[in-house]
């Protein structure tokens, strides 16, 4: 098992702390993984190592500075993705991470909506928002909905078995 995987699951670890428990991803924690994401692919395999690692970080951070431009993640997870990348080194581990994470975020959020019993109550609301969104030609609607109606959990709990899943298909299964 590379090591950047074992750094990667400590990393993650601690980003679930403050996630989790404190509704935060400080940005020293997302620095400080993706310097020694950097640095530990640039020790173990030089010049790729670093073009690797970089250019993993630099694509998922703009895919996720997407999500977060339609308010889908926070600022915080759009630093964590860069950070993995960095670890990581790995671009394609990294996509599949990111999109394992955005599929495991949807059936996290799926499953919120049914057991709360709000699933066609927020589907109707969100129909109501987005209509009134195109109507006014505006997105305040749909932030509004969004800050004020929208079911939200730290992304890390579909992170954590985005990475796993990422893991198990590409080194395992």
């Amino acid at each position: 098992m590379p090591i950047q995987l074992v750094v990667l699951g400590l990393f993650l670890i601690v980003v679930f702390y403050f996630d989790a428990f404190k509704s935060i991803i400080p940005n020293w924690l997302n620095l400080t993984g993706a310097f020694i994401g950097i640095l530990l692919n640039i020790i173990l395999y030089g010049l790729h190592g670093f073009v690797q690692s970089f250019g993993s970080a630099i694509i998922c951070g703009l895919l996720l500075l997407l999500c977060y431009v339609i308010r889908a993640v926070g600022a915080g997870d759009v630093k964590l993705f860069f950070a993995i990348g960095a670890i990581a080194g790995d671009i394609l581990f990294s996509l599949y991470s990111l999109m394992y994470s955005i599929v495991f975020a949807a059936i996290i959020g799926l499953l919120i909506l049914i057991f709360t019993r709000t699933i066609f109550n927020q589907i109707f609301i969100g129909l109501v928002h987005i209509k009134e969104s195109f109507q006014k030609r505006s997105l305040t609607p749909m932030e509004e909905f969004k800050k004020t109606k929208a079911t939200t959990f730290p992304f890390i709990y579909a992170v954590i078995p985005g990475v796993a899943v990422a893991f198990y298909y590409m080194y395992i299964g």
